[in-house]
């Protein structure tokens, strides 16, 4: 049976395991992220939810609240979201963008946002079929 709740720091090892299959290419960096981890699990402003079966964690999902004048009050920001990829398409992700949504209303956000790689397609399907549409690109540079 499938529960979503809040994350705690002992699931940070299986997190990381799961960020492993969203950022493939990516190195990381585990003690670095064990500290941005704690942190937020300590902060008003983040919520990491994780979506556990009987035996270990399947999803996870992390959400920020931030101050934005565009729309004039809170915005919600998805920073991530990953279904391990044995449990894809069954409805975890639906889930986990549920309880994020309803999150991003109980702190009063009037918008709820989020980015995606270009190669992402699947993705991009998957957000547009549950209300989100593409407003802008992204634009980073690393400091």
């Amino acid at each position: 049976m499938l529960q979503i709740r809040r994350c705690c720091s002992g699931d940070f090892d299986q997190v990381i395991y799961l960020l492993r299959q969203l950022w493939p290419d990516k190195p990381l960096d585990p003690a670095q992220l064990r500290a941005v981890f704690r942190r937020a699990l300590a902060s008003d402003s983040k919520v990491y939810l994780c979506a556990t079966d009987a035996r270990r964690l399947v999803g996870f999902g992390s959400f920020t609240v931030k101050d934005n004048l565009w729309p004039e009050g809170h915005l919600g920001y998805i920073d991530e979201l990953v279904v391990d990829t044995e449990y894809r398409t069954k409805g975890i992700g639906t889930q986990l963008l549920r309880r994020l949504t309803a999150t991003a209303r109980e702190k009063r956000c009037c918008r709820i946002e989020l980015d995606s790689a270009f190669s992402r397609k699947l993705s991009h399907s998957f957000y547009k079929r549950r209300g989100f549409n593409s407003r802008a690109y992204v634009f980073s540079k690393i400091l």
